[in-house]
C-alpha cells in the first residue's frame, strides 16, 4: 500500500522515484489521477538529471482541444515497490 497526503487542490499526492538511463535515482512527488494510462509528466529539468532519451514524438490534445507534438521518453519507476516502465511525454 502506498501512502500520501492530499493537497490544498484536494489532490492526492504520493512519493515515487524514477529511475534514468544514467542509473540516477531521482524521487519525486507525483499527483495521482484516476484515468491514469501509464505516461507520466515532468519537468524538463527531471528528464536531463536522469538522462532520458526521447524516442518518438507524439500528438496530443490539451485541455482547450489544441493538438501538440510532444516529445516521449521511457523511463522506470518504483511504484508501490514494484519497478514499472512509464513513457513521458514533453
Amino acid at each position: 500500500m502506498m501512502l500520501g497526503t492530499v493537497n490544498a487542490n484536494c489532490e492526492a499526492i504520493v512519493q515515487i522515484a524514477i529511475l534514468g538511463e544514467n542509473q540516477k535515482y531521482q524521487s519525486v512527488k507525483a499527483v495521482v489521477d484516476t484515468g491514469f494510462t501509464g505516461c507520466l509528466i515532468l519537468p524538463t529539468m527531471t528528464i536531463s538529471t536522469l538522462g532520458l532519451v526521447c524516442y518518438a514524438q507524439q500528438e496530443g490534445m490539451l485541455g482547450d482541444g489544441s493538438i501538440h507534438l510532444f516529445n516521449v521518453y521511457e523511463g522506470v519507476v518504483i511504484w508501490d515497490g514494484v519497478v514499472k516502465t512509464f513513457e513521458e511525454k514533453m
